[in-house]
């Protein structure tokens, strides 16, 4: 899972650097490290949800995430306008709500399954406004995938199935937002204040769970550990990625991401999937791969 700390600010950051023409095994190495420890990360933090709840897990989480990014960013609070709080401010409950939907998700209908609809957020974006016919092949393909997924059974969950594309609006409105907060507040200092806004917002939250049933050490220590892996891990893999390797390849990664979801999901928590399930993922990753690739060919990006 993808921990959407600031992917704006790190092609910011690093706008002085000459595009990579090629990846090393360096890159290649980060960028498997980098999903590795999001996927885990979600799947340590599941562990906790017995005793904390989706919610729990998403507070610390979010406490985690604001440290880290307070750090980096360091924002200059007071110096900031109305015109940049409030790209802020819906960054920060977009944020909370995108992570909240997605771990509940994940309680619902396992790690794999939950990611793999989230990542229709990304491919919504691409795929807006286009008229190409590569573009309209791949909402196809996605559509494929939704429908195998989301296809009546006994069994199916529509409710976790639901916050999974509640996480996948709230990423689309993520990335649109991160934009407007990279034009308008310099560096990170936009994602830090607006995840330590996100933190602010769960602090109630911390709060009542303590009080009414005091969560246990291991407990805490998955869903921090769900913090650093899923948001400090990968932002700074992101940075040091995007200087090995072209943003093409980059982008072309992440969309294997439900994969690495639903491997982790097997191998760590015994999730299995059908036949079906891994044939619906396939389609989606197919299709955000595709049109990742084909926009980024027409606007000029460095080849793989």
């Amino acid at each position: 899972m993808r921990a959407r700390t600031a992917p704006a600010a790190a092609p910011e950051a690093l706008a002085v650097q000459p595009e990579p023409s090629h990846i090393g095994l360096a890159g290649v190495a980060t960028m498997l490290g980098s999903g590795l420890a999001n996927q885990t990360g979600a799947a340590i933090g599941s562990l906790a949800f017995p005793v904390l709840g989706p919610v729990g897990v998403v507070a610390v989480r979010q406490y985690v995430a604001a440290v880290v990014l307070l750090s980096v960013g360091r924002p200059r609070l007071g110096a900031f306008t109305w015109r940049q709080w409030w790209p802020v401010m819906l960054l920060a409950v977009v944020f909370g709500t995108m992570n909240l939907s997605l771990y509940t998700a994940i309680d619902r209908i396992g790690l794999g399954l939950a990611v793999t609809l989230e990542f229709l957020g990304p491919l919504a974006i691409a795929l807006a406004g286009s008229r190409r016919r590569v573009d309209a092949l791949c909402a196809l393909i996605a559509a494929a995938g939704v429908v195998v997924l989301m296809r009546p059974q006994p069994s199916a969950d529509y409710v976790g199935m639901a916050l999974g594309l509640l996480a996948a609006a709230c990423w689309s409105s993520y990335i649109l937002l991160n934009r407007t907060v990279g034009q308008r507040v310099p560096g990170a200092q936009g994602s830090g204040a607006a995840a330590a806004l996100s933190a602010l917002l769960f602090l109630p939250v911390g709060v009542v769970l303590a009080v009414r049933q005091p969560p246990t050490v291991g407990a805490v220590a998955c869903a921090a550990a769900a913090g650093v892996l899923s948001s400090a891990v990968p932002y700074l893999a992101d940075v040091f990625t995007l200087r090995h390797v072209p943003a093409r390849a980059f982008g072309l990664f992440m969309s294997v991401n439900p994969v690495l979801a639903a491997l982790v999901g097997l191998v760590g928590l015994g999730q299995g999937l059908g036949r079906a399930e891994w044939a619906g993922i396939g389609a989606i990753v197919a299709a955000n791969a595709l049109a990742l690739r084909h926009r980024a060919s027409e606007d000029g990006i460095g080849e793989v």
